[in-house]
């Protein structure tokens, strides 16, 4: 579709007080801040929208409440040139959240301005706005706005696809929404009661898939932080993407980085695990040049190298005693591509340490025919050692790894390809210790066989 995105949801003016600490208060342990520089930003609904806007040439629309106080014409002022606003009229006062830092840390955050805002009629414009988007995000930060029967009746008869980044003290999200991304904490609290406790990918899985069940929606994808997401249509086996390794950075605002570019990528017209994929890579870079606090910068930070490990048998007893994930992925490998590679880095990034199981020779002709492999299990194990994302090669001689899951019992199993939704061989022997089977992005159009295809031509 060619509108324009459209962002609904609760618009806060976000503060911070930024000075420096080299002392403490004589009547209470708490440091004493000066040199204090104010910093003013759009926060929640508005920061995803500027945060959109940004990234793309496609119109930028943003529908909020938007009282007359002082807060409010801060928030509009910063807005102006960015993003086109559409208000809906409202009283309680501007939401203002206040944080107190120095350097690169928070000391202390005050926040002002009703916790529930009192809404006026949703304009017709907004509402015409939002049936013709290219695609919506709701960005709700529990004020009031995604309760109010109009806003709902309208997103309800949205064209576009909408990706809904939900609050605790928010509304359900309407079920015609293509996507939901809750954070973790948020994922618990609403499935927590029905589901297994803890915070491994068994966990947030089951979590995603009964959030899908709850609230009737095509997708959720938890968003994990430093270990990316979680993609769940409800049934079959998630997709992980995970997160590229950052050092530093300010994290607030990366969840509205996440869902800005999903939705943006669905309006493009990407389906939705590529839109996943994308919002991935873009929180990433957020966090990377600062976040929240560097909202209107342009820089771009290298990624960090990610670090190697060693064989088998050593680094299982290592990583478990230290309370690690072992990570398992496993194929035949034979002329390593660029495919594989996308796959293996990904999988590296789901845990402490990557184990491959590779098909020996035996196997791989069974599989692949007399002609296959093109190179041999050694060499082919050599190979994906000198990986550093790979921390130990295992070569198994039946036709599927069961034997050899069953021996290593990874906590999480990695497939590249084109499996989300759909169960995986494997997943049932990884349920039998509590393991978790998940799908990764791939590279479309590589593959060894392809490969060997054209090289006869």
């Amino acid at each position: 579709m060619s509108g324009p995105l459209v962002v609904v949801g609760d618009a806060l003016l976000d503060v911070d007080l930024v000075g420096t600490a080299s002392r403490l208060t004589p009547d209470a342990p708490v440091p004493v801040v000066e040199d204090v520089e104010t910093r003013e930003r759009p926060g929640g609904a508005a920061l995803a929208a500027v945060i959109a806007a940004a990234a793309t040439s496609r119109e930028v629309v943003l529908v909020a409440p938007i009282d007359t106080d002082d807060g409010a014409r801060r928030l509009t002022a910063l807005l102006d040139g960015r993003v086109r606003l559409l208000p809906i009229p409202a009283s309680g006062g501007t939401a203002v959240k206040q944080r107190v830092r120095v350097g690169d840390h928070s000391v202390v955050r005050l926040d002002s301005g009703a916790p529930v805002a009192t809404l006026g009629a949703l304009p017709d414009e907004a509402a015409a706005a939002i049936r013709d988007a290219a695609a919506v995000l709701v960005a709700d930060y529990g004020r009031g706005t995604t309760s109010a029967p109009d806003v709902r009746a309208a997103l309800a008869a949205a064209g576009g696809p909408v990706v809904w980044d939900p609050h605790p003290r928010g509304a359900d999200p309407v079920p015609n929404a293509r996507l939901v991304t809750p954070n973790g904490a948020e994922a618990a609290r609403v499935a927590g009661a029905v589901t297994a406790a803890g915070q491994g990918l068994a966990a947030v899985g089951a979590r995603a898939e009964a959030l899908i069940r709850t609230w009737g929606v095509g997708a959720v994808a938890v968003t994990l932080g430093a270990r990316g997401a979680l993609l769940s249509y409800g049934e079959g086996a998630p997709m992980v993407v995970p997160a590229v390794a950052v050092s530093g950075g300010d994290a607030c605002g990366a969840g509205d980085s996440f869902a800005a570019a999903a939705a943006l990528a669905l309006a493009d017209g990407a389906v939705t695990g590529e839109a996943v994929a994308a919002a991935v890579a873009a929180a990433s870079a957020f966090v990377a040049r600062g976040g929240a606090s560097a909202w209107d910068s342009d820089a771009r930070p290298e990624p960090e190298p990610v670090p190697a490990g060693s064989s088998a048998d050593a680094l299982l007893a290592r990583v478990r005693a230290a309370g690690g994930t072992v990570v398992a992925t496993g194929g035949c490998f034979d002329l390593l591509h660029a495919g594989h590679v996308a796959t293996l880095r990904a999988a590296r990034g789901l845990g402490n340490c990557l184990i491959v199981c590779i098909n020996s020779d035996e196997s791989v002709r069974r599989l692949k025919g007399p002609t296959r492999p093109l190179v041999s299990a050694p060499d082919r194990a050599r190979v994906l050692e000198a990986l550093e994302f790979v921390d130990a090669v295992v070569v198994f001689d039946e036709d599927t790894p069961t034997a050899v899951l069953d021996r290593l019992r990874p906590d999480v199993w990695a497939k590249g390809g084109d499996y989300a939704g759909a169960d995986l061989p494997e997943a049932a022997v990884l349920r039998t210790w509590g393991g978790q089977a998940v799908v990764l992005p791939y590279l479309d159009g590589h593959s060894t066989t392809a490969l060997v295809e054209r090289s006869q031509v």
